[in-house]
């Protein structure tokens, strides 16, 4: 699932040869792989959990292997499922945390299983999976089923959807960030694969923050009610965001496969919403009645329309990049901006061109900088199910054990 070529698919039956379409990036997509709790777990918990952990997380693994997007809610269902199980193995009373090696895969890469034997790392991978799924979603309200259409229209309720979708993801990723890599020993990150790294998961929440106020300010463009100011600063938000996602990704250096397809989405995302930034700056400045303010205006268009023009390019270098994709036709702000923006900077510019040859040292203003609005929902764990503190004594795994090291000596 991941990127283009798995927006629509989870696992082993991707239709093959089709060139998927992307409104929203998802980075990569991990899927667990059966690993024997069963048996690690055999003696040291009651048989019936050791059974329900086993069945949930081996009814996980067939649901993401073998079946297509349609699944997604069933595949959520039993992760949300899996969870309220699987926090009990990171509680520290149990002792259980370091004692089931768990693999998972990465789908797009064809990158080898990675095993790592500690609860948290479970939890995480689990979380990871579920905020890319949700990005799924968020990507299918953008994309109407008829996907033949030129002519780009997503409703109004599809893009608040796809908003609440976004937010939710980012309040996944928050929670791994915040609440589960903080209980990884230094070993187990430097083993992490590189999407699970604290940076991927900071620049993924803030792609999707972004992508959300990108999303209002469509919005804001079909609503009498909102304002100039209130456009502006929806533009200059997603700019802050995209600016904050390309920082985290800027100390990776060794991109390629959807990682390296990941940065090119967010470069192209960032100069778009620069252009729409500058764009209704532009607009506001140039209601001064100074003519400093209308050079300054004219200024900030130029700047959109060569932004705009950068974004293109950078737009089908994303493309290209493997696996390749294609992009929606325009929608939203940017199907508003594609046409303004040229014919704005055009128009100004012959009204207001004279006063750049007066002034050559007239230089680009600075965006105003906002508060930002959009937070990542937050997110919390499910009660650790009850069967945990029914039916697990109070003995701890490492005193379990050395009881029946004792018992071997004594026999």
């Amino acid at each position: 699932m991941g990127c283009a070529v798995s927006v629509y698919a989870v696992g082993k039956k991707k239709k093959k040869n089709i060139i998927s379409e992307v409104s929203i990036f998802v980075p990569s997509m991990r899927v667990p792989v059966q690993c024997d709790i069963q048996r690690t777990l055999k003696g040291v918990i009651p048989k019936d959990l050791a059974d329900r952990l086993t069945s949930i997380r081996n009814q996980i693994v067939l649901i993401a292997q073998d079946t297509d997007v349609s699944a997604i809610d069933e595949l959520q269902q039993a992760l949300e499922e899996y969870l309220s199980l699987l926090v009990g193995l990171t509680r520290k009373e149990f002792g259980l945390q370091d004692l089931i090696g768990f693999k998972w895969r990465n789908l797009e890469d064809g990158q080898e299983e990675i095993s790592v034997a500690n609860s948290w790392f479970e939890l995480l991978s689990v979380l990871h999976m579920m905020a890319m799924l949700t990005l799924v979603e968020a990507n299918m309200k953008l994309i109407p089923k008829d996907s033949a259409m030129t002519e780009r229209v997503v409703s109004g309720d599809c893009m608040r959807d796809a908003v609440d979708l976004l937010l939710k993801t980012a309040g996944y990723l928050d929670f791994c960030v915040q609440d589960v890599l903080v209980h990884l020993p230094p070993d187990v990150k430097n083993r992490l694969p590189k999407d699970l790294h604290q940076s991927i998961l900071e620049a993924t929440s803030n792609q999707a923050l972004a992508q959300g106020t990108e999303i209002q300010l469509g919005l804001a463009l079909e609503s009498q009610n909102a304002t100039l100011s209130v456009k502006r600063r929806l533009a200059c938000e997603a700019v802050s965001y995209y600016g904050q996602a390309l920082c985290c990704l800027s100390g990776n250096n060794n991109f390629n496969g959807t990682a390296k397809k990941h940065i090119l989405f967010i470069k192209w995302k960032y100069l778009e919403a620069k252009a729409a930034a500058y764009y209704y700056h532009g607009i506001i400045v140039d209601k001064g009645t100074e003519p400093s303010s209308h050079a300054s205006a004219l200024c900030c268009f130029l700047a959109a329309e060569e932004l705009l023009t950068e974004s293109k390019k950078a737009a089908l270098s994303f493309c290209l990049a493997e696996p390749v994709t294609r992009t929606p036709p325009p929608w939203g702000v940017m199907k508003h901006l594609n046409k303004k923006v040229p014919e704005t900077a055009t128009r100004k510019s012959q009204m207001y061109g004279y006063l750049l040859d007066q002034e050559k040292g007239q230089a680009l203003p600075e965006l105003p900088e906002f508060q930002l609005s959009l937070k990542p929902d937050e997110y919390i764990l499910p009660e650790t199910d009850s069967t945990w503190d029914s039916e697990i004594p109070g003995q701890s795994l490492k005193e379990h054990l050395k009881d029946c090291e004792d018992g071997v000596e004594t026999e």
